[in-house]
C-alpha cells in the first residue's frame, strides 16, 4: 500500500473519531471502513485479517453501548421505553431543524417533556432525565474509545505487518 493510500486510511479513521463526538457522519462506521479497505486493498494476509477483526469487535462493542447503556441507565432511573423513543424521535427532528446541535437538544426536550407528562412532577422528570443524559455520555465515552482503539489497532497492525 502506498504511502498517500495509508494517508488515506489514516484521515477516514481520524474523521470517524471526530464522527463519533459529532453526530454528523457514522464515526464508528468509517473508522471500521477504512480497516476493511487497509485490510483488502493489499490482498490481506494473515496479520491484516487479525487487525479487521479486532477492530470488528470494537465495532460491535462501541456500536452496541451507544444504544444499550442510555436505555439501561433510563429504565434504572424509571423512564420507559416510550420516553427513550420520544426522546429519539425528537432527536431526529431537532438534528434537521437545527443541524448537529438540535441533536442533542431535541433529544432531552423530548425526554424531559415526556417525563414531565407521565410523571407530573417537575423534579423528578429532571432526575429522570438527568440518568439518561449520563447514561448518554457514557455511552459516548466508550463509543469514542472503541473508535481510538479501532484506529490504534490499525496502527499497530500497519506497523508489524
Amino acid at each position: 500500500m502506498s504511502g498517500v493510500e495509508l494517508l488515506a486510511v489514516a484521515l477516514v479513521m481520524a474523521v470517524g473519531v471526530v464522527g463519533v463526538v459529532v453526530p454528523v457522519m457514522p464515526g464508528l462506521l468509517l473508522v471500521w471502513g477504512a480497516g476493511v479497505w487497509w485490510t483488502i486493498a493489499d490482498g490481506g494476509g494473515a496479520g491484516r485479517w487479525v487487525v479487521l477483526a479486532v477492530m470488528s469487535a470494537l465495532f460491535v462493542a462501541g456500536a452496541l453501548a451507544k444504544y444499550v447503556l442510555p436505555g439501561r441507565a433510563a429504565s434504572a432511573a424509571g423512564a420507559p421505553f416510550s420516553t427513550m423513543l420520544i426522546g429519539a424521535v425528537c432527536a431526529v427532528i431537532g438534528f434537521f431543524v437545527v443541524p448537529v446541535l438540535g441533536l442533542l437538544v431535541g433529544g432531552l426536550a423530548g425526554i424531559y417533556l415526556a417525563e414531565l407528562t407521565r410523571l407530573r412532577d417537575a423534579r423528578r422528570a429532571t432526575a429522570s432525565t438527568w440518568a439518561a443524559v449520563v447514561a448518554f455520555g457514557v455511552g459516548l465515552l466508550v463509543e469514542l474509545g472503541a473508535a481510538v482503539a479501532m484506529a490504534a489497532a490499525w496502527g499497530v497492525g500497519e506497523l508489524v505487518s
